[in-house]
């Protein structure tokens, strides 16, 4: 899915390729993203027949646990996949943090990190998410443009959530 959120549309080879696995394995992922209407054929990418371009189905994967709420079984699934997601997110920021002084080199002025303590109400909380959403779908335009500028991939994400220092 990270993939195909870069690159818009690809193969199963190609995603292979580019994410260090198996052909198979990825084109059973694949069929199970589109069982789940996350993906689909792009089939006028093919250059014949037997060529299988995927595409997502939609810009944004956003969902809430409180989507799942009501029956057990699901508020399970959804709270073990808000946990396998953050753990994903951080992962790649501990990648970057251990990757070579050469990778570091070509990015001399990030990244960041922040964060902060705040006192907010449900409804601002709900409103700074909103903003933050904006912002990132404006940065992530800039990608899209077709301006002539290289741009590399780089991952952002930022959470939000009631607690105590």
């Amino acid at each position: 899915m990270d993939v195909l959120s870069i690159d818009d549309a690809a193969t199963a080879s190609m995603l292979a390729e580019s994410t260090g696995q198996a052909v198979g394995n990825v084109s059973h992922h694949l069929k199970v993203l589109a069982s789940a209407e996350l993906i689909e054929e792009a089939p006028e990418l093919a250059r014949d027949r037997r060529e299988r371009w995927w595409r997502p189905t939609s810009r944004d994967l956003r969902w809430s646990s409180d989507d799942f709420q009501g029956d057990p079984a699901t508020e399970v699934v959804a709270q073990a996949a808000l946990s396998l997601n953050l753990e994903r997110q951080v992962g790649v920021v501990r990648r970057w943090y251990a990757a070579s002084d050469e990778e570091h080199a070509a990015w001399p002025t990030g990244p960041f990190s922040a964060n902060t303590w705040m006192k907010l109400t449900d409804g601002e909380l709900a409103q700074l998410s909103e903003e933050l959403v904006a912002l990132l779908d404006r940065y992530e335009t800039l990608g899209k443009a077709d301006d002539g500028v290289h741009r590399e991939t780089v991952f952002v994400f930022a959470n939000g959530a009631p607690g105590r220092p």
